[in-house]
């Protein structure tokens, strides 16, 4: 059966991962899951990812975050736009995710890139979800 939004599945497994305070979680590869984990370490919410490219699908792992009293990093996760409702928003009208505190992530002309990164090079797209 194929999936109708794989990016939900990924943030609903970070979601759920973290909640049960997992180490990892692994989920089915494509390139923009690829593209979010990459964002998601930039910004220090996951220590690493490693991709498996074994199968017929090959898989991506994430090392989730915690701090020191093992608190989680990513204390919440949400999937803004969705298939039957895409949002797409321009560089001055994407939204601060908790007053600066989070980040939202959003898929443009120029990549997978964050709500600070699009403002700075005055670029606008979908707006795939917040984190924080």
């Amino acid at each position: 059966m194929s999936m109708s939004d794989p990016l939900a599945d990924m943030l609903t497994r970070i979601r759920n991962a973290t909640k049960s305070r997992f180490s990892s979680v692994e989920m089915p590869l494509s390139k923009l899951k690829v593209s979010v984990a990459k964002v998601l370490k930039d910004e220090g919410y996951i220590s690493d990812y490693s991709i498996n490219e074994e199968g017929p699908q090959g898989t991506l792992k994430l090392d989730l975050k915690y701090g020191g009293q093992n608190e989680r990093v990513i204390t919440g996760i949400r999937r803004v736009s969705k298939p039957g409702h895409r949002q797409y928003k321009t560089s001055n009208k994407i939204p601060k995710v908790m007053s600066g505190l989070g980040v939202a992530i959003l898929t443009t002309s120029k990549g997978v890139v964050t709500d600070k990164e699009a403002r700075l090079r005055n670029i606008g797209g979908e707006l795939l979800c917040e984190v924080w």
